[in-house]
């Protein structure tokens, strides 16, 4: 009954904080808040009051017999127009978990937050709440973002409370928190499950990422004009990059940890049907859970797009955007996880995560572990995401069969 409680939970909330297009719980804003008011008369039920930190994330904290801690994450907020599940599925788990322990406490503390800005979809900085918590978000980079309506950050965050050079202060609160280990319950965003037929996943870690902007130049010529040997098409070279780093991607990939490389932005100059493109501009994601592997990626996407640059006549330049080294999780964890999904449905799968999660930024703090529930058509951050029911339930029971036995386990050296 307490995975047909959290499904009831879920459900209400969406029809609380969605639209006809889907969920409208955009970080900062007053559909969120109203989300996050209904999740504290839900903790208040249970007798567990929520604090909210100086970055804006919201704690609920169940005392236990020791001041050992047990951290359930997720995130109420969305992308537009978003899924019902993407986030939310972890915050309502983990208030299951709390209604778990309602009349009987836990032998350590059991805490769930609600991360603050975990989509980054106003303001364009993903992990926001967690990063201040982590300690790893640098203030200055975030200062001077906006949203599509001209609000900046700091006037957002200030409407709702959080003074962004305070939020840093988020991190001296988790240092002080003695951490057995973080648990988040996510939907996949991807079809590996549903291929597989699996209701749950065991998540080995996070994938590392490098995201780099490459820049073509060549010279705009008539497109009448110019014969093709003749041409510094820069737009070419940058074609040609783009479908040999898809065959550094599959060459690298292997059947437990596959690897992952887009090409989302593509700008070219002048930009007009009757010129030979003297610039092009290209961006290139590259994403693996090995970071020997990532780093060899990029070395041969470097090498390939220099080759290009030469076979076109053109010259490439490189401009980091950003980069994240992977993040494995725990392995006392995820033999847990694994002995809770099998447990549930006689299998537990293994797969990375290519999403971030709030959980990557709690890596190097503590153990970490995740678990994934099949994602339907693989679709997340629209409103057709869903997991079938009985998929649903299945998740949901192992992750609290997780929650029991990491509650009940050894405590951390």
């Amino acid at each position: 009954m307490a995975a047909h409680h959290v499904i009831r939970d879920l459900r209400t909330l969406a029809a609380l904080t969605s639209t006809p297009e889907g969920a409208q719980r955009l970080a900062w804003g007053p559909v969120w808040r109203e989300a996050r008011n209904w999740l504290a008369a839900q903790a208040r039920e249970l007798g567990v009051e929520g604090r909210t930190d100086a970055a804006g994330n919201t704690w609920y904290t169940l005392p236990g017999g020791t001041i050992e801690t047990v951290i359930i994450g997720g995130h109420l907020d969305s992308v537009p127009n978003g899924g019902w599940l993407d986030g939310t599925l972890g915050v309502i788990a983990g208030l299951g978990a709390l209604r778990m322990f309602k009349d009987r406490r836990p032998p350590v503390t059991l805490t769930v937050v609600d991360w603050a800005d975990e989509e980054g979809a106003r303001f364009g900085r993903s992990l926001l709440g967690s990063s201040a918590a982590s300690g790893s978000l640098r203030v200055d980079d975030v200062r001077a973002l906006v949203d599509k309506q001209g609000t900046a950050l700091p006037d957002a965050l200030r409407e709702n409370g959080i003074e962004l050079d305070r939020m840093l202060d988020a991190h001296a609160e988790l240092k002080r928190m003695q951490v057995r280990g973080y648990l988040e319950l996510h939907i996949e965003q991807g079809p590996v499950l549903e291929s597989m037929n699996k209701s749950t996943g065991v998540v080995l870690g996070t994938f590392g990422v490098e995201r780099h902007m490459l820049r073509f130049v060549g010279q705009a010529a008539h497109s009448g004009s110019t014969p093709i040997p003749m041409r510094r098409d820069a737009f070419m070279a940058a074609a040609e990059t783009t479908i040999a780093c898809r065959e550094i991607a599959t060459r690298y990939s292997t059947p437990s940890a596959g690897v992952v490389c887009t090409v989302g932005v593509v700008k070219v100059e002048p930009g007009i049907v009757t010129a030979v493109p003297g610039v092009c501009e290209i961006s290139l994601d590259q994403r693996a859970l090995d970071a020997d592997v990532l780093a060899k990626m990029v070395a041969d996407a470097r090498a390939v797009s220099e080759a290009a640059a030469r076979a076109n006549d053109v010259s490439v330049e490189w401009r980091t955007i950003w980069r994240i080294e992977p993040r494995p999780f725990d392995p006392r964890l995820l033999a847990l996880c694994e002995e809770a999904v099998r447990e549930v449905t006689g299998d537990a799968p293994r797969l990375p995560s290519g999403p971030l999660h709030d959980a990557a930024e709690m890596v190097p703090h503590m153990p970490v572990v995740m678990m994934f529930a099949c994602s339907a058509r693989g679709l997340s951050h629209c409103k057709e995401e869903d997991t079938p029911e009985p998929h649903l339930v299945k998740t949901i029971d192992a992750f609290l069969r997780l929650v029991e036995k990491v509650v009940a386990g050894p405590r951390q050296p």
